[in-house]
């Protein structure tokens, strides 16, 4: 498992649509950086991309456990 999603995995799924939304508008500001040619944000803006990818899986598999949940029987 990725050392990254380790620190994703221990937030609420409340702490992770904050991070998202965060992740979210970093890679917005990053965008105009790496559109600039302002390379450093290359960088930052690839591990965000991948950090926003761990959040929304997380988000989906919690969103579907508690979808099961709701149907039980």
């Amino acid at each position: 498992m990725p050392a990254g999603m380790e620190k994703f995995r221990e937030m609420e799924p409340k702490e992770l649509e904050v991070r998202k939304h965060e992740l979210t508008e970093e890679l917005f500001r990053l965008r105009f950086q790496i559109a600039a040619g302002q390379m450093e944000g290359l960088k930052r803006y690839r591990v965000a991309r991948r950090d926003l990818a761990r959040v929304n899986t997380l988000l989906g598999a919690a969103s579907r456990t508690a979808e099961k949940g709701s149907h039980g029987r």
